[in-house]
């Protein structure tokens, strides 16, 4: 498979970025290979286009098989395994932030809750203090991940449009509401 130099460049970005994202650089560059490509790509088509070993191709397939963002497909009267994308673009962005989420979200409020279980520290101190809101926001954003999770490509985009609107939205139904509670109190 031959690459052009400015899709090769796109290929290599998503390599570096990939370390960033919690892949290693074959992998990140591998997902971004099979995402862009039009066809389902087999592990020879890999190695010819990102030149890197078979057992690189195969370890990388497996991990990004592990994040469930590409899976393999066979063709009849071929004995090889193509890959393509598990997904949309916006499916395979919310299984990154899933899996990270699993990662490093999770253990930590497991740690979070385990200590607490089990922990005699004075209530009052300030480490306490810290980290009941450290535990307080990750349940706060578990709660929040878990509900756009749910929500359709198309409605988490205008949300995201929305952008700082969401706040001065919230302020203005919060005076709404506060001057109607007001009303209904006879303030």
């Amino acid at each position: 498979m031959e690459l052009s130099q400015e899709l090769r460049n796109v290929v290599m970005h998503f390599g570096e970025m990939g370390s960033r994202w919690g892949f290693n650089r074959s992998v990140g560059e591998m997902l971004a290979l099979i995402v862009l490509s039009e066809h389902p790509l087999s592990a020879d088509d890999i190695v010819s286009a990102l030149n890197i070993s078979r057992g690189n191709v195969s370890m990388a397939t497996k991990e990004l098989q592990g994040w469930h963002l590409i899976r393999s497909q066979r063709t009849p009267g071929d004995r090889k395994d193509y890959f393509v994308s598990n997904g949309t673009i916006w499916e395979l962005a919310q299984q990154v932030l899933a899996e990270r989420k699993k990662r490093e979200v999770d253990p930590t409020l497991s740690m979070l809750r385990s200590h607490f279980m089990r922990s005699e520290d004075d209530a009052e101190s300030h480490s306490v203090k810290q980290l009941h809101e450290i535990h307080d926001l990750l349940e706060l954003f578990n709660h929040w991940f878990d509900d756009v999770q749910q929500m359709k490509p198309e409605h988490l985009k205008n949300l995201m449009k929305l952008g700082s609107s969401v706040g001065k939205l919230l302020e203005l139904s919060g005076k709404l509401f506060h001057s109607k509670s007001n009303e209904e109190s006879g303030s």
